[in-house]
Order: C-alpha cells, then structure tokens, then sequence
C-alpha cells in the first residue's frame, strides 16, 4: 500500500502529464488523415517524472515504455506513471530520490529557531541537523560527515600554531575547524566554505559560542567557483577536509572544472577539491583529504595520483567502513607541499609500515597499493620487470546480459522457450556449477545484451565479476551469461590459447598478484588488461605449472603462503 506522501507525488506527476497533453492534444494525424500516436522525447519525459534521461531509457529497454520515430508513445508513458511508478522494483528504486525528500526550507526554519534560543546547546544542533539530512540529499551532495577520531588522527603530529591559516574548502558544520580551534588556531584565521547555508550558520555559531569571535571567514560559496575566479586569492598554512565525494554536478560544469583546474580525467568532485586546493597552499603548508578507497586504485583517479607523487607524501591512512549504511572504506593521504621525503607512513588498524613514491609509480594505473609491504613490492616489480604482454587492446570483451526485471524473467526450472544462462557465483575455482536460472530466448526483450557473436563464440572465458578473487572458466558451448558474470574472448596476438590463459588468471599467483594491485571486491576490465602474461613461458611450456612458473620468474613461495623475490 503506498504512503500518503508516494500517493500525492504520483499524483504531482500525473496532473503534469495531463496538463501537457492539453496543451498538445492527445492524438495527432498524419497527412492522409490516419490517426498516429503522439509522440514526447526523452528529455520531456525525463522533466515530467523528475528521473534522468538514463532512467527513461532502462524503461524503454525493459519495455515499459514504447518508441515511436525516436520519441516515446505518450500512452506507454502515461501508463507508466500512473501504474508503474511506486509498485515495482525497478521504478521505486530509479525514484529514490522522491521517497526520501529534502525539504531544505522546513530545515532552515529549524536551524533558525535553534539559533534563536540562547539556551540552545549549539554542539547537539550540529549534530541534529547532520541527522536531519536526508539520504537523497546526502547522496546528491556526497557529503558524509567526519568522525571525531578521524580528524583528531587526520591532524595528528601537524603543528597547529595559533597563527597558522586554516582551511577547510568543504566544511559543513565545521567538525574540522572546531577541532582546530580547540587544538590552537585563533578563530580569526580559520577559514571555510560550503554550499549549504544551514550548515554555514551552524558553524559561524559554534565559533562565536567557543570564543566569542563573530567571523566572515566562513562563506556560503562553492569553492570551487572560489578558487577559479578569485583574482587576490588567500594562501594556506593548513587545508583539511572531508571533500564532497561523488557529488552529482552536471556534465559540463565538471567539464569546466576539470578544464581550469588542469584535472585531465579526473574530474570527481574529490579530485576536484583536490586539485583546488593545490592551488591555494602555501609552499610547506600541509594538506590532508578524508577520501574513498578508491581514489588509491580506480583509474577514474590516475591522473589526480600522479599529481600527488610531485609532492611530499606523508601519511596514508586507512580507517576501515567508517560511515554508518556505507560500504567503501575511509582513507586519507596527507602531504607537505614541497618536493622532500622518500619514505611515507602506510598506517591501518592491524599496522603501520613504510614504502616509497616508486613502489606506487611503477604500478598499472599509478595505483597507491599502500597495503602492501617493501618486500611484497619486489615480488611485483619482478612480476612486471620480465618480458611480457597485456590483454589491453587483445581482447574483446562482453557483458552479461542485463535483463532489467529478473523477477520478472529468471526462474529456476527447464521450460520450454527459456535457454540455461549462468551467474557469477556458478563460476568456481572447481569450474562450472550446474544452470540455476532460466530465461526467455527472446533476448531483445532485455535491457542490456552484448553481441550475440560472442555468447555464442567456439571458445570464450567467462568469469565472476562482483569477487575479490580471480575465477574463470574456459567456456566451448557458448553458454549465456548474466550480468553477475562477463566474457572476454583473447585474440590471436597474445601468444596464448584460452586454455593457458584461463589457467594462469586462476592461479595463486596471479591471484596474489591481483590482490596486492588492485584490492577490489570488482574484477574490472581495465585490471584484468593490465596484468603481465609471459609469453616466454609458454613457448617454453605447453600447459600452465605453477612450480615451473614460479621458477621461470625466480619468485620463491614462503611457507606461510607469501612469495619472495629470489636474488
């Protein structure tokens, strides 16, 4: 039974629907005369039920909605709206954001009040107040506010003296500028910025109540806009912060950014932050960013980690799932803008360690695989150091299918018109488990499918895909995939058949070399085409051997299940 409040947007975007059909007309006719569906783009339909242009689209290929000459049939859509939206799965998850409503004029009215009464405790209100955001807003915003133990540690052996400026370009209620006034900064020279207004006033009261200072150094202003059009701007001792992560901003103000920061291809808001607040640090000043785990490893973020290794790389932390309801890690990089240091501090719950810049400028990708050790970073030069090529540019590769609805479409049984289709989980290091799911062979039903060629290739790996751990199987009866699952089919260039290849990517070394690069619960495509295959070997050897491979990299196996490089 839907809520009130589900009921009454519904009925928000149905009333706009049939709004725009009277001023259209509902029906049109051709030029003899023949009655033709009206037709709306996918940009109008996009506007009237307030979900992206992408959203429209999975509708159509799960056909919900039908296409007409480019456009969609006004009927379908309105059948959408006024049967779809909030009953099924698949809609009420793309309008998420209509079910957990930011009304930031109720929260502005609250924060008014609180600010109003002298009584007030103004440290509980910027705690409220952060539990009062909703999770749409929180999302669209990428905000997740900091822990105390994260920046009492984040600022950890940095000197804080009194005269030293302060910045936090994200600062929200100000967790992070309220501990550096405890810690000595004089609140005249802290500084912040943040796009919320609530939170903005929030703080300027917690630093007036702390210590009876009234600042303007706390502006309601996008720092980004800051840094690229201030003419005069102001130099940093200290820049820490919580950066927006992920924040949702359109596609050519990123671009724009990007542009004027010299970002290159990183242009997620927390690189974007990043790459401001570069710009605005004083020659020796330090710099600490909370961000997500993976800023060290995804190739979204390569060309922001090259620009970290032209400075002094502190510390890199690693604080575990520190936000409530949220599965990526926290992590922190600190620096020192200047060119020194050549050993960093590696630092996670279990231990603390040491390696250098080069360890991270020799990976694929300039990945920062900080959880590895100086010995563990030998064994993976050796790795890389001998002859060897790539799968980059040598392979196709494929998706599993995406059906859109697989309530709707996978059972569990041999029918009649459905066809075996395989999951990422029934790919083990055993092989291949026995079909547990059936769909209809009329594939163009689904949402997403990759060429048919390819399912249906002589020969193909196909391998997990949400999975910590290498897992491929050498496929000869062109079985068919679910998206849980992908395909990739080598070409002939890289030396190997897909025998040798399936039996090397299973292997504990490579495995461990998997693990020790890339530390991701995804087994993505860019990883796997940057792994070393060595060709020499197999010229050598017809089938894979992991002594014998072992042996060909002078790599010794320890016996607690390690590898060391032999010398």
């Amino acid at each position: 039974m839907k809520t009130r409040a589900v009921k009454y947007q519904i009925r928000r975007i149905w009333t706009t629907a049939i709004n725009s059909n009277k001023k259209t007309g509902a029906m049109q006719k051709d030029i003899f005369g023949n009655t033709v569906p009206e037709i709306i783009s996918i940009k109008e339909a996009s506007d009237i039920a307030s979900v992206s242009e992408a959203t429209i689209r999975n509708w159509i290929k799960a056909n919900y909605l039908k296409k007409h000459n480019g456009g969609i049939i006004r009927e379908s859509f309105k059948e959408v709206l006024q049967n779809v939206i909030g009953k099924e799965k698949l809609t009420s998850r793309a309008n998420k954001l209509k079910k957990d409503k930011h009304d930031n004029e109720e929260l502005k009215k609250w924060v008014e009040a609180q600010l109003y009464r002298k009584e007030t405790d103004i440290e509980k209100t910027a705690v409220e107040y952060e539990k009062k955001l909703s999770n749409s807003y929180k999302n669209k915003e990428g905000i997740y506010y900091t822990p105390s133990f994260i920046i009492e540690n984040m600022l950890e052996s940095i000197a804080l003296d009194k005269d030293k400026t302060f910045l936090d370009p994200a600062c929200g209620t100000g967790n992070f500028i309220m501990k550096a006034i405890e810690k000595g900064i004089k609140p005249e020279n802290v500084f912040g910025f943040d796009t919320d207004e609530n939170a903005i006033k929030i703080l300027k009261e917690r630093i007036f109540r702390k210590t009876g200072y009234k600042t303007n150094n706390i502006k309601n202003i996008n720092f980004l806009d800051y840094v690229i059009s201030s003419k005069e701007q102001i130099k940093f001792d200290l820049i820490f912060t919580n950066p927006p992560w992920g924040k949702k901003i359109k596609k050519d103000n990123r671009l724009r950014y990007g542009k004027l920061l010299n970002a290159n291809n990183s242009l997620d808001t927390t690189s974007l932050f990043l790459f401001a607040s570069l710009q605005v640090l004083k020659d020796n000043g330090f710099l600490g960013f909370l961000v997500q785990e993976a800023f060290f490893n995804i190739a979204n973020f390569e060309d922001i980690r090259k620009k970290m290794l032209n400075y002094n790389i502190l510390r890199i932390i690693d604080y575990g799932k520190a936000f409530e309801g949220l599965l990526t890690k926290a992590q922190a990089i600190v620096i020192q803008n200047n060119k020194g240091g050549k050993l960093l501090k590696c630092e996670t719950k279990e231990e603390t360690h040491k390696l250098t810049k080069e360890n991270f400028r020799k990976n694929p990708k300039t990945i920062f695989n900080f959880w590895i050790k100086d010995k563990e970073a030998e064994v993976i030069d050796r790795f890389f150091s001998k002859e060897h090529t790539t799968l980059k540019n040598n392979a196709k590769w494929g998706l599993g299918i995406v059906t859109g609805n697989n309530k709707k479409y996978c059972i569990n049984f041999p029918k009649d018109g459905y066809v075996p289709v395989y999951k990422g989980s029934d790919i083990t290091p055993n092989g291949l488990k026995e079909p547990s799911c059936y769909i209809p062979n009329d594939f163009s039903q689904y949402q997403q499918v990759a060429p048919m060629e390819l399912y249906q290739a002589k020969e193909k790996l196909i391998y997990r895909f949400i999975s910590s751990k290498l897992m491929f199987f050498h496929d000869t009866r062109q079985r068919f995939i679910l998206n849980s699952a992908n395909l990739l089919i080598p070409s002939d260039k890289t030396g190997v058949t897909l025998k040798q290849l399936a039996d090397l990517l299973n292997s504990k070394p490579m495995n461990w070399l998997f693990s020790k690069l890339f530390n991701t619960h995804k087994v993505l495509r860019s990883d796997l085409e940057s792994l070393p295959i060595h060709l020499d070997y197999f010229q050598e050897h017809s089938s894979f051997d992991e002594k014998k491979y072992l042996a060909f990299l002078k790599i010794k196996k320890t016996s607690n299940g390690t590898y060391r490089a032999e010398r």
